[in-house]
């Protein structure tokens, strides 16, 4: 251990420390943007906003692979298949009032329970644990792929699938509500259509 970190307490945080306490400050208000705005289009590029702002923190903990992992995975494909969703079921681009369920008290309590309890877990479970900054970086592509499939590949399939039936259940949708709004089966041009007289032609 050098002397700088002998040295370093809580009361003097470095540049990293408070660039990190910055931009979790940020994603979080983002975050909070995300579940609160009435505007899907808006909540979905919030989103954006903080799994950015999550993959820079991962970038702060000099996780490069985790970062570049949740900007081309969470940010490249999830929030753009949500917008593709929202497009193909035609939802309304301004404010909706139904977005609001009225359960906002039952959601912030379930919200802040599970928060507490995943910080009891996380500290839990590493309240003893040290990096050791000189040997082998933790967020690398081999530690991480090794991790990914080897303990955790059942739920990176069954993220993909979720995914894939979401993507089918927004196509279902657009394909029913165009049903409903034609009516039943589509009819050729001019099918039942009354032929033109001399009058109608002149």
């Amino acid at each position: 251990m050098t002397l700088a970190a002998a040295s370093h307490g809580f009361l003097s945080p470095t540049g990293v420390e408070i660039a990190f306490l910055l931009v979790g400050i940020a994603t979080l208000g983002a975050a909070v943007v995300t579940v609160t705005t009435r505007q899907l289009v808006h909540a979905a590029l919030w989103l954006v906003v903080a799994l950015g702002g999550i993959a820079v923190e991962y970038l702060l903990l000099t996780a490069e692979f985790i970062a570049w992992v949740q900007v081309l995975i969470y940010v490249g494909s999830v929030v753009v298949l949500l917008l593709f969703g929202l497009m193909l079921t035609k939802a309304p681009i301004g404010r909706s009032p139904d977005a609001d369920s009225g359960n906002r008290w039952a959601a912030l309590t379930v919200a802040v329970a599970s928060a507490a309890a995943l910080v009891w877990v996380v500290v839990d479970a590493f309240r003893a644990t040290w990096i050791n900054l000189d040997g082998p970086s933790q967020g690398s592509t081999e530690v991480s792929g090794r991790s990914l499939f080897q303990h955790w590949v059942l739920p990176f399939e069954a993220l993909s699938v979720l995914l894939l039936a979401a993507l089918v259940g927004a196509i279902v949708l657009s394909r029913r509500d165009n049903g409903a709004a034609t009516g039943g089966a589509p009819t050729a041009p001019g099918a039942g259509a009354a032929p033109a007289t001399r009058e109608d032609q002149r």
